[in-house]
């Protein structure tokens, strides 16, 4: 079973506006575009920062993908789980993690979606919930996806982020993309264990984020 929801977006105020600055220092504003223009060389990305109960020293790894219309975030290791033995502090997972994206010169980009999955198995009474989000170094922009499942559920489950305003990295700079993320679980009236990870089996994609590209 597989659900899909749109989570809440807050904090993404600035007034719309045009890609005519991006040379400017701060990051530059405009409405979602629909462009399918993408950089014929190879991206790049690499984590440069990792820290939090759901993301230990070597359990999260990021990839480009091969077409370069954005990268992907596979987790190893991040599980939050109530009942059963488990700890008091197993409810609650989190990750905080720092994402260099290089691009090829001439071009810049801005986050369009952000698609989150994972598994989940929360008996009748138990909730779980999953909270992302991210913001450009420097930027006070920031992105908000937060969706709370109820029980009885064990499956997929699947949240998407779609960004109103769209907010370029300036031409030639480089900037660190921070993704924030907590997983809970509130057992409530259940008396079995419930769990919810950022792992799942299928396509070995666990966070994708879809970029929009244009030309400086």
């Amino acid at each position: 079973m597989k659900r899909s929801l749109t989570g809440a977006r807050h904090g993404m105020s600035a007034a719309l506006g045009t890609v005519l600055a991006l040379t400017l220092t701060a990051p530059v504003h405009a409405s979602p575009a629909t462009s399918s223009a993408v950089p014929d060389s190879d991206i790049t990305v690499e984590v440069v920062a990792a820290s939090g109960s759901g993301c230990a020293p070597g359990t999260a790894r990021v990839v480009a993908n091969p077409d370069n219309t954005g990268f992907r975030i596979r987790y190893y290791d991040f599980l939050a789980t109530v009942g059963d033995g488990a700890d008091p502090t197993d409810s609650r997972k989190n990750c905080q993690l720092g994402v260099l994206v290089k691009v090829p010169a001439g071009w810049t980009f801005a986050v369009a979606t952000a698609d989150y999955r994972g598994r989940a198995r929360i008996p009748s009474g138990a909730t779980g919930r999953q909270r992302t989000n991210y913001y450009w170094q420097g930027s006070s922009d920031n992105s908000r996806t937060d969706a709370t499942f109820g029980g009885p559920y064990n499956g997929f489950w699947a949240t998407a982020d779609h960004a109103p305003v769209l907010v370029y990295v300036p031409c030639g700079q480089q900037r660190v993309l921070n993704i924030n993320t907590e997983l809970r679980v509130d057992a409530g009236t259940s008396s079995g264990q419930a769990s919810m990870s950022m792992t799942t089996t299928e396509g070995n994609v666990d966070t994708l984020f879809n970029l929009d590209w244009v030309r400086c």
